[in-house]
């Protein structure tokens, strides 16, 4: 009981310490030490530190999504955007806007840029028109095969461990040009 009262003290005398007002220590009879912030009282002054106060975050807001972008921040860099151990971390082939021929025949390899090296604990999905293509792996490349002729928009997403998404690259659209083969073919 007597420790609750002395906690409960302490942290009334933190409190008014905060406020700027001279805390006085003293002990009684049973030798419980006693903080007071009147004088009359009796009992020693006590100098207190100043508190270091750190805003809480603010209730209710929301976890922003996984940026979408090729270069992640530098520590200490856009509080609030989750964790990206990459400076690099974005499609490199195909390009943005490329346009496939028919020889591609519908398998296409996507290669990632990622630097430094791929950590051990995180894995990359590759999404195709926003839906997953492919289980989570540990590699750079992924093969796409039997895309049909139209546009397609690629993203690569960074898990961690636990299979958090992390980051997502920038996206990148192409287009498949599929020979048709019921149209004639020229040759005479």
């Amino acid at each position: 009981m007597g420790k609750a009262i002395v906690l409960c003290l302490l942290g009334l005398v933190l409190a008014q310490g905060a406020l700027a007002t001279s805390i006085y220590r003293s002990t009684d009879a049973q030798g419980n030490v006693i903080f007071t912030d009147d004088p009359n009282h009796g009992g020693e002054p006590v100098e207190l530190a100043p508190l270091t106060v750190i805003p809480s975050p603010v209730e209710g807001r929301q976890a922003e999504p996984p940026r979408v972008e090729g270069v992640a921040p530098r520590m200490g860099e856009a509080p609030g955007q989750p964790f990206m151990p990459y400076g690099t971390f974005r499609i490199r082939s195909p390009e943005h806007g490329a346009d496939l021929p028919a020889s591609y025949a519908g398998n296409l390899q996507v290669e990632l840029a990622i630097e430094p090296e791929l950590r051990p604990d995180h894995s990359v999905r590759l999404l195709v028109d926003g839906r997953v293509s492919q289980t989570p792996m540990h590699t750079r490349a992924f093969m796409l095969n039997d895309l049909g002729r139209g546009e397609y928009v690629l993203q690569a997403e960074l898990l961690d461990a636990r299979g958090q998404v992390r980051h997502r690259s920038p996206p990148v659209s192409l287009y498949v040009q599929r020979a048709n083969v019921t149209l004639p073919q020229d040759g005479g």
